[in-house]
Order: C-alpha cells, then sequence, then structure tokens
C-alpha cells in the first residue's frame, strides 16, 4: 500500500508539472503586447455592413470603402436574410423598407408576420426571389445621414458576391432571426453549412440559442466562431425563455455553445440618464475569466455618447479597450477608419509621450467645448488637456475693466436675460443688428456676478448639448486674472489675446481697449517676459497697427470672410502689420451641401510669404463636420495638418487636437488607409448627376481694399446721456415710443429664450 501511495504522490507531482510546462509554453505563445484582450492581440475591428455610417449599409461601395480605409485585418460584417427561394443575402433587417426602395418598386408588397410572438407589418425577404430582388436598390437606413448615395443604384448582394468581390481577411454573418426562417421553412443552418464549402467563414452570431444547438459540430474543428449575441437586458432570449440579462450571469452555459459574446455598450460602460458614465461592469473580465472573447456593438460617431467623451468617438473607442483595466476583443462600428485608428493609431500612448506632428493648439475660449467659456474652469481644462496657447476676447465693462469673454453681447455667455440687468438692452447698430445687453453696460462687478452659460451652438437644431452638468460652472476671469494663470503654467507657449470692436468703444463709449490691453500686460509681467509670447489678434488692421506702434508683441491678423483666393497686393498689405493670419475652415475646404468641394490655395499663398496659417473653429460635434470626415473630430484635423499643411488649430476641443499630435501613426514612413488625408471633392465623384448638389456663387477673393481700415479714432469722453440702457430725455413721439417699446420687449423675449437654450 505504501509503494502504491509513493506511485501515486510521484504521478501527481509529475502532472503538476507537466501542467505547469504546458501553462509556460502556452505563456510563452502569448504575444507580448499591453492588450488586455483575451488572446493577447489587439481589438479586432468589425465593419458593420461596411462603411454603413457614410453609404448605404451592405452595399459593395460600402464594404469596398470600409477595407480601403481599415485595418488590413478588417471584419465585414453581413446581416444575413434568406430570400424566398433560400438564396443568402447580406441585408440589415429582416423587413426591407428603411434600407431599400422596395416600397416603391413593389408598393403592393407589404405584409404581417408574427416576429418573436409580435404582429409585424413589412416588405420580408421571404416574400421575394432573388430575382425579384435585383430590381430593388439600397438606400440610407438612418434619415440623419446623406441621401446623396441613395441615387446610385445600390443592388443588394448575396454572401457569395460579397466574398467574391471583396476577398475580406474576415467574414461575420449575424443570424438575427433563425426562428422566424424556420418557421417560413427555411434553413439558415442548411443554408451556412453549404456555403462555407466554397466561402470562408471566420464568425457566426446569433441571439438564439436553439441556433447555436443546430448547427453544434456540423463545421469541424476549422470551422467559425461561433459568438452568442446579447439584445437588452429585460428582452427574453426565445429557446431558455429568460432574459438576457439572466444569461449574463451564467456565462459557463455560453461557453458550452459559443467561444465569444457580442454585446450592446452598456453592458460594459453603462450610463446614468443625464447620459453621464457608470462605473464599469466586471463582464469584460468574468468573460475572460469564462473563456469568452467580448465584442462590443453600437459604435457609430454621428450618434450622441456619454458626455464625458466629449463628442470624441476616439475616447469612447479608446474608455472600450484602452482604460488600464479591461480591452474588449473587437468593435462593431458603422465608421471602421476611426475604430482602426483608435486601436492602431491612439491606444498605449501617453500623455506625455513625443509628439509625431509640431503644430500650435489654440483654445477658443478656453475649453469652451466642456465648460463655459472664458471661465477659470474653462482655461484650467484648456492648459491640462494640452493647449499651447489660452486665449481671451477682451471686452470692457463699463468702468473701464479690461476681461475675457467670448461675445461683447452678455446675453450670449451669460444668464443676464433672467436677472433685472435685462433692462439695460440696447440697439448698437455698429455691433449688431439686434438689441443686446452689451458688457460696457454693466460695471465689472455686476459682470462678476453673473452667471455663466456654456455655448451650445448645436442645441436648437440638432438638440445636441454640451456637458449639461457644467453648463452654468465656473467663473469669469479679468485680462489680469488670465495674464497670470498662463503665466503660472509650466506647459503653455503663449497667449492669444483678441481685441474687437476699438473703435465704437473709444469713440462712443469713451473705452480705450488697446491701452488697456497694454496695461495689463506689463502690470503682469509680460513686457519684460520672454518665456511666454504674446500674441494679438483682431479683424481690423487698424488695431494691430496701434499694437505694432506702442509694443513688440506679435500682431495676428484675423479674416473674417469666407474666402476662395487671396491678391499678392493684400498678403503684402497684411505683412506690414502682421506676423501670421487666422482664416476659418470653409477658406480652406469650401463645402456645399455637407461636401467638401475643393481645396483652396490660401494656405499655400499665405504660407509662401513667411505667413503662418491658423484655422478656426474646430469643433468635436459631428454636424460641424462635412461628410468627407465621417463624422470624426480627428479625421477632419488629420485632413488640415497632413493636407495643407495648417501651422495651428484654434478649437473649443483642445484636447482632440493635442491628442492628435502623439498619433503613432504619424511616425509610420507610409500613410496608412486610416491616417490618409481626405481628397478634396473625392465623395462628390461617387455620388449620381442626379444627385449632386447644385452650383453655388464662388466664395470672394481677398482684396488689399478689405485689408484697409481707417485710422482708429481718439477716445471721446463718454457723456451720463450716452449711456446704454438709461432712459432718454428726449420723449419721442406717441407711435415711435410704442414701436420702441415692442422692439425692446421682442429683443428681451428672443434673450430670454436664447438663455434658456444654453442652460
Amino acid at each position: 500500500m505504501r509503494g502504491l501511495g509513493l506511485r501515486a504522490s510521484s504521478l501527481l507531482l509529475c502532472g503538476v508539472v507537466l501542467i505547469q510546462l504546458l501553462a509556460v509554453q502556452i505563456d510563452a505563445q502569448r504575444p507580448k503586447t499591453p492588450w488586455k484582450t483575451l488572446s493577447g492581440f489587439s481589438p479586432r475591428v468589425i465593419a458593420r455592413g461596411g462603411f454603413s455610417g457614410l453609404f448605404p449599409d451592405s452595399s459593395l461601395d460600402a464594404y469596398k470603402f470600409a477595407l480601403q480605409t481599415s485595418v488590413i485585418d478588417a471584419v465585414l460584417w453581413c446581416d444575413l436574410q434568406l430570400t424566398k427561394d433560400g438564396a443568402g443575402i447580406c441585408f440589415p433587417d429582416l423587413t426591407m423598407s428603411n434600407a431599400s426602395n422596395v416600397e416603391v418598386v413593389y408598393p403592393k408588397g407589404q405584409t404581417t408576420y408574427p416576429v418573436n410572438g409580435v404582429p409585424t407589418p413589412g416588405w420580408f425577404t421571404i416574400d421575394f426571389s432573388l430575382r425579384a430582388l435585383t430590381n430593388v436598390s439600397l438606400i440610407r437606413g438612418i434619415l440623419s445621414r446623406s441621401d446623396k448615395f441613395d441615387g446610385n443604384a445600390y443592388t443588394i448582394s448575396t454572401v457569395q458576391t460579397v466574398n467574391k468581390e471583396m476577398k475580406p481577411e474576415g467574414f461575420w454573418l449575424n443570424v438575427q432571426h433563425d426562428a422566424f426562417y424556420a418557421q417560413h421553412n427555411l434553413s439558415m443552418s442548411n443554408f451556412l453549412i453549404s456555403t462555407s464549402k466554397t466561402v470562408i467563414i471566420d464568425f457566426i452570431s446569433s441571439p438564439e440559442v436553439n441556433f447555436f444547438r443546430k448547427i453544434a459540430g456540423r463545421f469541424g474543428r476549422e470551422g467559425p466562431s461561433f459568438v452568442f449575441r446579447f439584445l437588452e437586458k429585460e428582452q427574453f432570449e426565445p429557446t431558455t425563455n429568460q432574459t438576457y440579462g439572466s444569461i449574463l450571469s451564467n456565462l459557463t452555459f455560453v461557453k458550452t455553445f459559443a467561444s465569444g459574446i457580442l454585446v450592446p455598450k452598456s453592458y460594459v460602460l453603462p450610463l446614468d440618464d443625464k447620459q453621464y458614465l457608470l462605473p464599469s461592469t466586471s463582464l469584460v473580465q468574468d468573460a475572460h475569466k469564462a473563456g469568452l472573447e467580448v465584442f462590443v456593438s453600437g459604435f457609430a460617431n454621428d450618434v450622441d455618447i456619454a458626455h464625458d467623451y466629449s463628442f470624441d468617438p476616439v475616447s469612447e473607442y479608446l474608455s472600450f479597450m484602452d482604460n488600464g483595466n479591461f480591452s474588449v476583443d473587437g468593435v462593431l462600428s458603422d465608421f471602421p477608419i476611426t475604430a482602426s485608428a483608435s486601436v492602431e493609431c491612439f491606444s498605449h500612448v501617453a500623455r506625455n509621450a513625443t509628439k509625431q506632428v509640431d503644430f500650435l493648439v489654440i483654445s477658443k475660449n478656453g475649453a469652451s467645448g466642456d465648460y463655459p467659456g472664458c471661465t477659470n474652469l474653462a482655461y484650467e481644462k484648456a492648459i491640462n488637456d494640452g493647449a499651447d496657447v489660452i486665449d481671451c476676447s477682451v471686452q470692457m465693462s463699463s468702468d473701464g475693466k479690461p476681461f475675457c469673454l467670448g461675445s461683447i453681447d452678455l446675453g450670449n455667455t451669460t444668464t443676464v436675460v433672467q436677472t433685472p440687468f435685462r433692462n439695460r438692452s440696447t440697439s448698437v447698430p455698429e455691433i449688431s443688428s439686434v438689441n443686446g445687453i452689451y458688457t460696457f453696460s454693466l460695471t465689472w462687478p455686476e459682470i462678476q456676478n453673473l452667471t455663466p452659460a456654456i455655448s451650445n451652438p448645436f442645441s436648437s437644431r440638432y438638440k445636441m448639448f454640451r456637458n449639461p452638468n457644467e453648463r452654468n460652472s465656473g467663473k469669469f476671469l479679468s485680462l489680469s486674472e488670465f495674464l497670470n494663470l498662463a503665466k503660472n503654467s509650466n506647459t503653455l507657449s503663449g497667449v492669444l489675446i483678441s481685441v474687437e470692436n476699438a473703435a465704437y468703444l473709444r469713440e462712443k463709449q469713451g473705452l480705450d481697449v488697446v491701452k488697456a490691453v497694454l496695461d495689463a500686460l506689463t502690470e503682469t509681467g509680460y513686457s519684460n517676459r520672454t518665456t511666454t509670447k504674446v500674441m494679438i489678434q483682431s479683424t481690423n488692421s487698424s488695431v494691430l497697427v496701434d499694437f505694432k506702434k506702442q509694443s513688440n508683441y506679435e500682431t495676428v491678423y484675423k479674416v473674417e470672410e469666407t474666402i476662395r483666393d487671396i491678391l499678392d497686393s493684400a498678403i503684402e498689405d497684411i505683412k506690414k502689420f502682421a506676423s501670421a493670419v487666422v482664416i476659418g475652415k470653409s477658406s480652406v475646404f469650401p463645402a456645399s451641401e455637407g461636401f467638401v468641394t475643393r481645396q483652396t490655395n490660401v494656405v499655400e499663398r499665405l504660407q509662401k510669404s513667411q505667413l503662418p496659417v491658423y484655422v478656426e473653429v474646430f469643433q468635436n460635434e459631428f454636424v460641424s463636420q462635412p461628410y468627407d470626415f465621417f463624422s470624426d473630430a480627428t479625421v477632419e484635423i488629420n485632413s488640415y495638418i497632413t493636407g495643407p499643411g495648417i501651422n495651428g488649430t484654434i478649437t473649443e476641443f483642445p484636447f482632440t487636437a493635442a491628442r492628435y499630435r502623439r498619433n503613432q501613426c504619424l511616425a509610420s514612413k507610409e500613410t496608412l488607409n486610416y491616417m490618409a488625408p481626405v481628397q478634396p471633392g473625392g465623395l462628390l465623384e461617387v455620388v449620381s448627376p442626379a444627385s449632386l448638389p447644385p452650383a453655388e456663387a464662388p466664395n470672394p477673393v481677398f482684396t488689399d481694399a478689405d485689408v484697409t481700415e481707417p485710422p482708429l479714432p481718439p477716445v471721446t469722453a463718454k457723456t451720463p446721456t450716452s449711456t446704454p440702457g438709461t432712459p432718454s430725455t428726449t420723449a419721442p413721439a406717441p407711435s415711435g415710443q410704442t414701436r420702441l417699446t415692442l422692439s425692446l420687449l421682442l429683443s428681451v423675449f428672443a434673450m430670454v429664450l436664447a438663455s434658456l437654450l444654453l442652460m
């Protein structure tokens, strides 16, 4: 018995040693990378219906464009549907009316069938043969996307056609409604087995457990990976009659028939009811422990995402794949270019990583996309986010205090219309065609007590609101406070001070903004400071001439108009008083109906004359960008930097531009597909002639006459009767008084409405 015990102990010891050796061997085979995926390799990029964020879902152009703009091993996703005669087609849904023109081709083709027990009307694929569908064209399935490609007559493709034409590195077939097709005597499993003999299928997914039971063991050892798709947690899985939320708690059960799971984003990073992130769940770690890969669906650049991401889709991807705790194993995206860049260019890049490209990141009212502009919080975030230069648009209070505010009209940046100061609304035609409550109508102490309001440029049309939790946060800074804040930073290279309305303030309000700025710079020690560059910006050449006469600060001329070209004589005039130029984005890439039409030579001409060019204003919201930039602020920045080669971006979201400079893909000797600049007018070449936008009148050419301004007037003493908002001592005729009162009331009402939108 003692001998048996010794032999048993020896065998056990040998077994332990073998297991340890095997573990070491497996560990040696695992790639030494920072990825926390199950395999240790980078997450897969899965193109849902191809590049379906731009082209009609499942069209050959969508698939082709996905491969052209993605990582080399991008996976093409096909939502598999069956026709009446058993052909397998790639189409995004069971019913066809939403993403095709089937209603037009077959107006009487609508039927109603039960789908998961719910009567569902529509044009179903099972009612049409493959031949009948040759007359049907694919169109956009999401109305907010461009309809310009709907007229291209994209045909519905079979699985075999997509495979033959695209030859993808990875092919994913999603079977959403196996039970429905079985009810109509069509077998998904038979189709897949037959197709796998001629088409390499890498992944098969489905939300139905019974489907996997049908196909278990029928593909052999080299068959596709099976991925169980989770729907919303409260929905019932038809086979088990359990909710998907319940199945989620039993991943060992899922592992019996699948090697991976596909879940909505909220399964990993849930949101609260205000669209802010909650702490991440342990799903990815739990699934990996169970031996399951985790794929995440729902990524699209043109949909609302958590406010934490500041409308930046790259930040969202990185939170799922490079957060220090886990990496999902793949992302299902409508915009695979962004997913590809997130994986290859921006993952595992430290904030202090070496810059791969050099251009200035200049804030616009601080990080005004995240906090109310020109507040301490907006400036502090801009500095922390990597801005090189923070800016101050100088305004003047009635008691002569220069301070930072994005608009001379307090109604645009504060909640002033909700205060008693709303009765100080006045008309100043030299500044605006509508009444306003202007900064020179209030003292600095009065302005300090106002509540800031975050800018929401896309709220009224698109219902897009910036960081609502902080919409009224922060405090306004005097120019001196702003300069001291910048001086105390060890990362900033400079400040940009913008001066506008100088002539009006001198002549009508007795306020000398030029002197106020120079005095503040002297008082804060900038006149003798060499480490922090001071740039003075204005659209008025006379303002810059005045500054050059009195100081050695760098001057920047802002071209307010959108232009298509600039004359040599105008450039020579600008060089007399300015050392750099600011132009708008449309003066570089003009657009028509959301599509870039061409690239001007304005940047090239200015740079040839040794004038650096800064472009404004860059925003993260996808609605601010032409379709050519794929609803991705990073793609837009890349196109301006690697295309015309601008010298700086003026942005409301400095973090996005600062991160771009650390983009490790820019170090590549070859331009990668997902880092290539857009080809101006390239997308319009794909649009059918009937859908092309009409030709627009060309933008003007900037001439020397546009540069010339009269000298600034002298400062005129301000008289009490000229104070805006005070009652006039001369009573007008009754009818005039009625009209004036009505005008003021309408103006105040408009500002109240605008303020509510800012809240």
